[in-house]
């Protein structure tokens, strides 16, 4: 790593960096987001529902009818107001979101090394950057350290490029540091950098849309059209039987406001913004609020081993000594020669390390009382891990012209480098698969001499002396089989991919409880598959091992052509092209790279897999809360769009009996029904027992819609019968509205209590506890009665007072036109599974 003390390196001080932010600014590339408030204002005036109140509104004001006009615009007004709540409410869960999956970047001020946001980076500072890091802004490298760095954002060059000049070479926001570490400069920020300057920034890539957004959108689009169909129909037959060019237009206006279904692409919005803020109480931050989508359909888990369903920390358990054949268990007291296997171990570890594996053996060497070698002496070369099986090494001066050399690395790749009779490297390999049948992390460890600079190209090429083995134990999780038994009951496959040794994943996957632990594929059997092959191989074997990014990556692939909808776990810097590859990228919060968390599209705040089990519940929750919102904007349509079109066509006596006014208030009650009660809608009790939902699935099957169209007309025909029987028995028109209008009003409230489940029953789910959806019910059984009680809002919907013998008419033929569905749910739980 670096060799220069922090402290020995000057970074700004507060004062400094204040006095930078403000001569030139923050950290932030100009996006169209940032042009929030426009955009939102244009987004409200172009919604297709404020033009046709817009056109209603202008048409009562030239026919003079003032109360009408101005009570559309106040429509007008509120039905922006619920856009404007619902974008800004969607807007901030986001913002939270953005801000709390931010990438941080160490950097040096008032000579300490802490962390930052990238956006509180200054023109000035000294920054820090380490393998799988992008650098946050423009720069001058300082100091390096085997540092390469991806360019391919800006060049579109794929191969890394050196940097190890200080004060010349240069380092550019959004290229990513691919191995070593460096110190950087601040020289540009924000726009100023060179990214920002090609107007390129990484965040404001437009994201695919998923496809239930295309579903959605298409569904919305084609109820446009027929709702434009629809009101030139109306307004045409209207027109030639009355000869009233504004009348006919205003009916026109009212059928084509009740078919568009403006309330569900808001749902959708909605329920995508905030799930994804309700995930960050279970732990889980996603980088898109779309991936909540997915999350319901995934099929197959891909998690790494290490910290993932072992412990997070590691312990150095046992030591082997190849030259006197001793096997050490810590903290028994080790021979000289075992002490040097430790001490190799160490000097081949990073001087600073963060893996958990080299921390342990830092602190496995820290203890120790016989130190005969020293491994505090500077790091002078350096080759990085690398090789399949990988291997690191590391050299630090002995001599006046030599080098001590330390390797470490997979054990059958230190056998190899080391050259060994074949009867020696038996006996090693016996040992080694020994410990690793024990649940050990085995690495093999050599040493070697060489002359001061003379360095060869490749690491495999020294002169190795094998030292010994080291075992380092990393038990399961104490929730691990708990959390797999939970993925079972979900019907998700877990699969583990580690770079362990067949024998210690094994073993793992043994005591977790996972299925079939004792098949094994390995990476270099990966590779030699074929593509069916592999299909028909990663299909059935869930332990994978001696992985390395390609496999990995062909695994990915080859599950996703059979079909399977898959999540992939990740830390480090290699499992970033995997991480992207899979449906759905996981990377973990606390040990993972910046470069994975960048990949993913779900980031694990404590690196525990339970987590995601409960993301995947809430990612089936909101699917299932979207689907019954949905539903029921479908259902609640269908009578409204009957109501006004059936009587025209028909020739009954009063044909205009809704107007704009009437179909507003309607809107009015469903949109916030739809994206806020059901929204806040607890998930089915056996939900997570379900099968997941494949991803190529439509939104609804055509029996799902042909049952809320039935549900729809069921509701429209009890509307148009207390309509028809009323204007048979001779009422008058306000007698007519006034009933007709009450009858949808109540059956609204009937359908949205037995819509909370497709499944439970209505005296089940009245058990679950839901406030807002009690507030919605509340608010809407206040509508009705202000405009049936209160003179004003009376006169201004045109009905007269009723009777509570015939407000039970409405209520009983509303519950009649609702109730039937219960009997159907009924039948479908006798259904076998």
């Amino acid at each position: 790593m670096h060799t220069q003390s922090v402290t020995a390196l000057t970074g700004l001080s507060t004062e400094q960096v204040t006095a930078a932010r403000q001569q030139y600014g923050a950290n932030e590339i100009t996006t169209a987001e940032s042009q929030t408030g426009w955009l939102l204002v244009k987004e409200v005036v172009t919604e297709p529902m404020f033009m046709l109140l817009a056109a209603a509104s202008l048409i009562y004001v030239l026919l003079g009818e003032w109360q009408e006009g101005i009570t559309l615009a106040v429509a007008m007004v509120l039905v922006a107001g619920i856009s404007v709540y619902q974008t800004v409410r969607s807007d901030q869960a986001l913002k939270a979101l953005r801000k709390l999956t931010e990438p941080t970047i160490s950097v040096v001020r008032n000579g300490e090394l802490i962390t930052v946001g990238i956006e509180e980076v200054v023109v000035g500072d000294l920054i820090w950057i380490t393998e799988g890091q992008t650098a946050p802004a423009d720069g001058l490298l300082v100091q390096a350290n085997d540092c390469s760095i991806d360019e391919s954002v800006l060049t579109g060059e794929s191969v890394p490029v050196v940097k190890s000049v200080p004060d010349k070479d240069p380092v550019y926001a959004g290229t990513i540091l691919v191995s070593g570490s460096a110190y950087v400069r601040v020289t540009a920020v924000g726009d100023s950098t060179s990214l920002g300057k090609l107007g390129r920034s990484l965040q404001g890539v437009e994201v695919e849309k998923t496809p239930l957004q295309r579903q959605i959108g298409q569904f919305v689009q084609r109820m446009a059209y027929a709702g434009f169909g629809a009101f030139l129909l109306v307004w045409g037959i209207n027109f030639a039987q009355s000869g009233e060019w504004a009348t006919s237009l205003l009916l026109g206006l009212t059928i084509a406001m009740s078919v568009l279904p403006e309330e569900i692409p808001v749902a959708f919005s909605s329920f995508m913004a905030l799930g994804a803020a309700r995930m960050i109480r279970s732990g889980v931050l996603t980088r898109q609020p779309q991936t909540v989508e997915s999350l319901g359909s995934a099929t197959v888990i891909c998690t790494d081993k290490t910290g993932t369903i072992t412990q997070e920390g590691m312990r150095l358990a046992v030591v082997y000594d190849v030259r006197d054949g001793s096997l050490t268990k810590l903290p028994d007291a080790l021979t000289p020669t075992g002490a040097e296997v430790v001490a190799y171990a160490r000097l081949a570890s990073e001087p600073e390390p963060f893996d958990p594996m080299e921390k342990a053996i830092t602190d496995a060497w820290a203890v120790l009382p016989n130190k005969a070698i020293a491994t505090d002496g500077p790091l002078i070369y350096e080759y990085p891990l690398g090789g399949v099986p990988p291997m690191m090494t590391h050299l630090y001066p002995l001599g006046e012209h030599t080098a001590r050399v330390a390797g470490k690395g997979a054990v059958e790749r230190i056998i190899r480098v080391c050259k060994l009779e074949s009867a020696v490297a038996e006996q090693i390999k016996q040992q080694a698969h020994r410990l690793a049948t024990e649940g050990y992390r085995v690495l093999g460890v050599a040493g070697a001499e060489v002359v001061t600079g003379a360095y060869p190209a490749e690491q495999d090429e020294f002169d190795w002396q094998f030292k010994g083995l080291i075992a380092l134990e990393n038990p399961p999780k104490v929730n691990a089989r708990a959390v797999l038994n939970r993925f079972d009951e979900a019907g998700i496959q877990v699969k583990m991919i580690t770079g362990d040794s067949a024998e210690t994943a094994r073993a793992i996957a043994a005591q977790v409880g996972m299925r079939d632990a004792q098949a094994v594929l390995t990476g270099n059997e990966v590779m030699a598959l074929t593509d069916e092959a592999l299909q028909t191989q990663a299909a059935s074997v869930n332990v994978f091992a001696r992985m390395y990014p390609e496999a990995k990556l062909r695994v990915i692939r080859a599950l996703k052509a059979a079909g399977e909808v898959v999540a992939m776990t990740g830390d480090g810097v290699n499992d970033g092209p995997a991480l992207k590859a899979a449906h759905i990228g996981v990377a973990m919060g606390q040990r993972g790279s910046e470069l994975a968390k960048q990949s993913a599209s779900l980031i694990l705040v404590e690196d525990d897999l339970s987590s995601m089990v409960d993301a995947i519940a809430q990612g089936r929750r909101i699917y299932q809360n979207l689907k019954q919102a949905v539903g029921y904007i479908v259902s609640i349509h269908i009578p409204i769009i009957l109501t006004v079109t059936v009587p025209l066509l028909l020739g009954w006596k009063f044909i205009n009996l809704f107007n704009p006014v009437h179909v507003i208030f309607l809107e009015l009650v469903m949109g916030p029904t739809c994206s806020i009660a059901f929204e806040n809608e607890p998930a089915e009790t056996d939900l997570m027992k379900q099968r997941p939902r494949k991803l190529s699935d439509t939104f609804f099957t055509s029996r799902e819609l042909g049952f809320r169209v039935v549900q729809g007309l069921c509701i429209a025909l009890a509307t148009l019968g207390v309509y028809y029987a009323q204007m048979q028995a001779g009422a008058s028109l306000e007698q007519v509205r006034t009933m007709t209008f009450a009858t949808l009003v109540i059956s609204n409230i009937w359908l949205t209590l037995v819509s909370r489940s497709s499944r439970a029953s209505v005296l089940t789910t009245l058990q679950r506890p839901n406030t807002l959806l009690w507030i919605m019910l509340l608010l809407t059984a206040l509508m009705l009665a202000g405009f049936l009680g209160w003179p004003v809002l009376r006169n201004l919907g045109q009905f007269t007072t009723i009777s509570l013998a015939d407000l039970g008419v409405c209520a009983g033929a509303s519950f009649l036109g609702v109730i039937w569905v219960e009997l159907y749910k009924l039948w479908l739980r006798n259904q076998p599974a």
